[in-house]
């Protein structure tokens, strides 16, 4: 068991996969504490609290590069502000809230439009959700796992013993005429 030196609190297993750590010079970078507040907005829109930091932060990179004008500083503003001064110190259902409270601008229009792609195309979140990538240069999914979802319970599959179901849709025979 590990040694927890005093003043601090046993984390749980999702928490270690975050990065907690402190420093005395935090507020230091400007560009490391926007980073930060980018990084958090994308986990508050998309959470998966077993997902590591490192798909977040790859997606951040991929926002920053996206943002053609100046839409991020005053977004990340405007976020905070709708936070109540620091997005990155509130708790999770009040960072949600401020979310939606930028969720029409163009700024979260730019953050979404990116993170759909850039997060769930992260070859380490494909990993983590089970998907083994594309199939067609394996001979595709068919015969090579197409029902290998093991989370999914087994379909109800049964034959139908009832009457034949009557024709709804009138059928033409090969002269026009419908029968």
């Amino acid at each position: 068991m590990p040694d927890i030196q005093a003043g601090q609190s046993p984390q749980e297993p999702v928490e270690l996969q975050r990065d907690t750590a402190t420093t005395d010079d935090a507020g230091a970078d400007p560009a490391a504490a926007r980073t930060a507040t980018l990084v958090r907005l994308i986990r508050v829109a998309y959470p998966h609290p077993s997902f590591p930091d490192g798909p977040y932060e790859r997606t951040a990179r991929a926002v920053r590069d996206a943002d053609t004008g100046d839409l991020i500083p005053a977004g990340l503003d405007a976020l905070d502000a709708a936070a109540g001064g620091d997005f990155t110190a509130v708790d999770d259902d009040a960072a949600t809230a401020a979310v939606e409270q930028i969720a029409d601008s163009p700024f979260f229009k730019l953050v979404h439009s990116t993170t759909v792609v850039a997060l769930y195309d992260d070859h380490e979140v494909w990993q983590l959700l089970g998907y083994e990538g594309a199939s067609f240069d394996k001979g595709g999914y068919l015969h090579r796992g197409f029902d290998d979802l093991d989370w999914l319970p087994d379909p109800r599959i049964e034959e139908y013993a009832g009457e034949p179901r009557v024709e709804l849709v009138p059928v033409r025979t090969e002269q026009g005429a419908q029968r």
